[in-house]
């Protein structure tokens, strides 16, 4: 498939019930060339990736193409088989199997198994450490060699353009600047990729252009080396200029001076991330170190006072919930009495002026209480057992 078209997003709106996780949001990716969504967590940024590769769950509209042939409403192999390929959030690799077996699975698809060792070739090229690993249980791999492996298997897929979401999460420095190299590799060869990224100074390194994304919406586009001199940018993902006032593109060059419509950028507005500490003192309106002393203070005075006073009688109710509380189990176990039951008592237990079979009650205790039925005990007779014992030298037995 030709690679001159690109991915075309056009007014991409993704809701979850009432909740809309991403408002007529519009995205280019052409080929060879890298586009960067910054965004805080939450804006959309996963959503977008999602609903492009089809695995998006929320209630999706809008038009996705590439190559200027429809995505919208086809299912994620389908997608995958038109060229798009998406690296998760986590790698999602295989953790079980090897590396080369992973990277096989990449070329699962029709358009990739004609080309399979074509593909594996270019991924060994770019990630020649995978070689010598090739048997190599993936679990047991760092982070850094799992992302390869997750890089890897998509681009055994022969993609036009390759998606990925938070490529750097929990990669060290030193193994974040490796891939941000690994992925300029990948675009050198013609391949088209969109990138979501925490990593704001990095990715716009490396990228060609870029947009940002907040609360849903795209809120401005621009090439990524305007994006990184940009004051708001830097105040919100660069961290420079946390004390900085939020930028605003739309504002007036000069107080009473209008900006001209056509020289007017795309207006946006971004609110910086405070750079600067509040100290817990100047929150609280008191130093903690007074709190600690006086919470220290107040426990030590609790002890000392349960110490000193003296015990309650022992006959004297301590709490009227309490007296009521049992007054009121008292009345339930009172309602809950058995009414009366027949005795069935041992055979040694029985008087002799009573016949067999006859019924004895139980001596029932004072109740004051009319209400009240009689109660008795229900007694089980005893089983009883005989134990045969064969005399020495005998041929009867002694029972005992």
């Amino acid at each position: 498939m030709s690679r001159t078209g690109g991915l075309e997003v056009r007014n991409l709106t993704v809701g979850y019930g009432k909740h809309r996780a991403l408002d007529d949001a519009s995205v280019t990716v052409r080929p060879g060339e890298i586009v960067v969504i910054l965004g805080a967590n939450g804006a959309g940024k996963s959503t977008l990736l999602k609903a492009i590769s089809g695995i998006c769950e929320g209630q999706v509209k809008g038009q996705i193409t590439l190559d200027g042939e429809s995505l919208s409403g086809l299912p994620a192999n389908r997608i995958l088989d038109q060229g798009v390929a998406l690296v998760p959030e986590g790698r999602g690799v295989f953790g079980d199997l090897t590396v080369r077996e992973n990277l096989i699975l990449g070329a699962y698809s029709a358009r990739a198994r004609e080309d399979q060792a074509t593909n594996l070739e270019r991924v060994h090229s770019l990630f020649p450490k995978l070689i010598e690993r090739s048997g190599q249980v993936v679990r047991t791999m760092s982070g850094g060699e799992q992302q390869m492996v997750a890089i890897g298997r998509a681009m055994m897929s022969n993609p036009n353009i390759l998606t990925l979401d938070e490529p750097s999460l929990g990669l060290s420095p030193l193994l974040c600047k490796e891939l941000f190299q690994n992925l300029k590799k990948v675009r050198d060869l013609g391949i088209g990729i969109l990138l979501v990224e925490q990593n704001a100074k990095q990715s716009l390194a490396i990228a060609d252009r870029g947009y940002l994304l907040e609360n849903a919406h795209i809120v401005h586009e621009d090439s990524a080396a305007a994006l990184r001199n940009d004051p708001a940018v830097q105040a919100a993902y660069l961290g420079a200029g946390g004390a900085a006032a939020p930028h605003t593109h739309d504002a007036p060059q000069a107080a009473g001076e209008a900006v001209p419509a056509e020289a007017a950028p795309q207006g946006f507005t971004i609110a910086p991330r405070p750079m600067q500490t509040v100290s817990a003192d100047a929150i609280l309106g008191r130093s903690v170190a007074d709190l600690v002393a006086a919470a220290s203070q107040r426990q030590q005075s609790a002890v000392t006072e349960k110490r000193t006073t003296p015990p309650a009688p022992s006959g004297q109710v301590q709490n009227d919930r309490l007296a009521a509380t049992l007054d009121e189990i008292a009345r339930a176990a009172q309602a809950a009495r058995r009414p009366r039951v027949v005795e069935r008592s041992r055979p040694q237990d029985r008087p002799k002026d009573r016949p067999t079979g006859t019924t004895a009650q139980t001596p029932q205790p004072q109740d004051h209480s009319p209400a009240a039925p009689p109660v008795t005990i229900e007694v089980y007779r005893a089983p009883r057992i005989e134990v045969w014992r064969r005399r020495p030298g005998a041929d009867d037995f002694d029972r005992s």
